[in-house]
């Protein structure tokens, strides 16, 4: 008889997953008691959440419980990342329909502790419940370590613009998945497993970052909140772009642009970000220019190329 969340119980499932969980020396108090408690050596945390709803954001026909675990904590830790900040803990609520076997909560909870392994990150808590649908709900805390946040504003006229990590890989991923097929392999990967250039965050604080944003809607779209941020147009060069192999074999499949999965993919969780010229670390590749706005441009958006991006900038919540 397969073991579910209605047989286990709440708190015979906290145990389960709560079992074994290291501590990092961030962590004060773990698990066990009514809250958790994480150092702030310089006063400051930074602090992110996010949720993930099946239907809308994970399907159990194209993921793992595993590959949701590790979606769930990339996309948050990414978020820590994007402020320039280590990531130091998370905490998790979960709900589910009683009749969801057990084992898939505890497959979900190894992705989780799986991912913050990467990043030397703690799990100290959380919270379950019993719901319609799956719903993964992950806060997550980070330090700047001393050094100050680097924020959506700071992006200045001349500033280079540049990226690191992956463009366009889970959205050909999706494009994938909705027609029922299963390769590239490499992007249905990538949909379900989004992998974040983790170090890159504090490496570009220290480097001198302007700014900084997690590519999660989408590369005009957050492109877009730095330029409104900072009240300056931002400029994309598309000589700068590749779009890789696998992409491409997508697109013609699909009869989609490649170049618009690099633009307005998300889920990918690269991140981008503005520097001066000088200041652009090594690794990162240069796409774009920082200008003031005027009659002509506005400040406050994103061109390509000089021209207005017709078409849809990227992902937006609550669009049908």
């Amino acid at each position: 008889m397969t073991e579910t969340l209605g047989s286990t119980g709440e708190f015979g499932l906290i145990a389960a997953v709560t079992k074994g969980l290291s501590t990092g020396a961030d962590v004060l108090v773990g698990p066990g008691d009514d809250a958790a408690v994480v150092a702030v050596p310089d006063g400051r945390m930074v602090i992110t959440t996010d949720l993930l709803v099946e239907g809308r954001h994970f399907r159990q026909d194209w993921s793992s419980a595993y590959d949701v675990g590790r979606k769930a904590a990339a996309q948050n830790l990414a978020d820590i990342m994007a402020m320039g900040a280590r990531p130091t803990a998370l905490v998790v609520g979960f709900g589910a329909p009683a009749e969801l076997p057990t084992a898939w909560a505890l497959e979900l909870n190894q992705g989780l502790v799986d991912e913050c392994e990467l990043v030397d990150v703690s799990i100290v808590g959380g919270d379950t419940v019993q719901s319609d649908k799956i719903v993964v709900s992950v806060t997550a805390f980070g330090s700047l370590d001393g050094r100050p946040p680097v924020l959506r504003s700071g992006a200045r006229p001349g500033d280079e613009v540049a990226y690191v990590g992956r463009l366009g890989w889970a959205e050909a991923g999706w494009a994938v998945l909705a027609r029922g097929f299963r390769s590239p392999r490499a992007v249905v990967e990538a949909h379900r497993r989004p992998q974040p250039p983790y170090a890159e965050g504090p490496r570009a604080a220290l480097a001198g970052a302007s700014s900084l944003c997690d590519v999660s809607d989408g590369l005009v779209a957050d492109l877009g909140h730095i330029a409104v941020a900072s009240q300056v147009v931002i400029d994309i060069h598309t000589a700068a772009l590749t779009v890789p192999e696998p992409l491409q074999a997508v697109a013609a499949a699909t009869g989609a642009d490649p170049l618009k999965f690099v633009l307005t993919g998300g889920e990918d969780h690269a991140l981008v970000g503005t520097f001066e010229p000088a200041d652009v670390p090594e690794g990162w590749t240069v796409i774009g220019s920082v200008a003031e706005g005027n009659e002509e441009r506005p400040a406050g958006i994103v061109t390509v190329d000089g021209a207005t991006y017709a078409a849809e900038a990227g992902h937006a919540h609550f669009r049908s």
